[in-house]
């Protein structure tokens, strides 16, 4: 059975528990707030819904993502911020004895981590560490990735905080961790062994964990929501995960692509902004000359050419990923190119 997009009959902050909210693109654009976000944000924490952030950043400080957010208006404890640092640290410590030496590429935040998990930092490839992480930050050098890569050769295990090949910035799409793990690979043929980030669902899979206090159990997971703005990594590893996910259209994502998203990157539901959580969610359905309809729009795919009644509204967007990914399923192909999309 195809997957499509589905529907609420109540806001979605009251229909989930714990929010797994992306930050880049979501939240913020670098230094820069999206906007609506920390409004939606209040609100939904208003009508008791759990906010936890979740970011394939390794280099930031919780505390200091924390602040930033704060900044905005959110009220955020560190706790709260969930950071693939967090998440490769605690990955690691599940495969090597403790006070093991670890070579540690990436900004302090990283280090600190794996010392809370009762590892032993180490530099150098001399050093004989069993286990390696390699992270991102800025200032990283050929040095540094140097020695990732003797290690590695030498037999430790090689884990990753994220594989993402890009990250935005406030100037523009800049070089990503998962482009400086691609050189290592190419330089040592080993893949590694685990990633914290998304696409892979351990970071929500922890984030479910490290948001139970005082030994409460975890939120079940069907009571979670994956929300980002990337399909290859915040709704794929809700796909992997089996979380119920939103993407929004504030960052990377855009229309076309989703309406060209192979069935492992599509989301349960789309909204322009954050907005989107503090509302239902309206169910397309099809209908029977096998057109699709979205609360107040429609969209059809006649002789393999996709037509909507409205490219302003976010509703024809809705039924047109239904409309198109129906057909794409049944391996035929739709020409989406004469609808021209204008979400605001």
């Amino acid at each position: 059975m195809s997957k499509l997009l589905g529907g609420t009959k109540r806001p979605l902050d009251e229909t989930y528990r714990l929010a797994l909210l992306d930050l880049d693109g979501v939240v913020y654009r670098g230094k820069l707030p999206v906007d609506h976000a920390a409004d939606s944000i209040r609100q939904a924490q208003a009508v008791g819904m759990t906010i936890e952030y979740t970011t394939n950043n390794s280099s930031r400080f919780q505390r200091i993502v924390a602040e930033q957010l704060r900044g905005f208006g959110l009220d955020v404890e560190p706790w709260q911020v969930i950071t693939s640092s967090v998440v490769a640290a605690r990955m690691v410590a599940k495969h090597v004895p403790q006070d093991s030496p670890v070579l540690v590429l990436g900004a302090e935040h990283l280090a600190e981590e794996v010392t809370n998990q009762g590892l032993c930092v180490v530099r150098q490839a001399q050093d004989h560490p069993v286990a390696v992480i390699q992270g991102w930050y800025p200032q990283m050098s050929w040095q540094e990735m140097a020695q990732v890569a003797y290690a590695v050769e030498r037999g430790a295990q090689y884990f990753v905080t994220n594989r993402d090949l890009t990250i935005p910035r406030e100037l523009g799409i800049a070089p990503g961790c998962g482009s400086m793990i691609q050189a290592v690979i190419n330089a040592t043929g080993v893949e590694p062994v685990g990633s914290a980030g998304k696409p892979e669902s351990a970071m929500y899979d922890e984030a479910r964990i490290l948001a139970a206090h005082d030994g409460a159990t975890p939120v079940a997971r069907e009571q979670c929501l994956a929300i980002g703005d990337r399909l290859d990594t915040d709704i794929e590893a809700g796909n992997r995960g089996d979380y119920d996910s939103l993407a929004v259209l504030t960052g990377v994502t855009d229309p076309q692509q989703l309406l060209h998203a192979p069935e492992h990157l599509r989301p349960t539901y789309v909204s322009e902004d954050l907005r989107g959580l503090l509302t239902a969610m309206p169910q397309p359905t099809r209908l029977p000359d096998g057109s699709w309809r979205c609360a107040d729009a429609q969209a059809n795919v006649e002789r393999g050419r996709l037509t909507v009644s409205d490219p302003t509204s976010i509703n024809a967007l809705r039924a047109a990923l239904c409309a198109t990914w129906e057909r794409a399923d049944a391996g035929e192909d739709t020409d989406t190119t004469a609808v021209g999309f204008a979400i605001a």
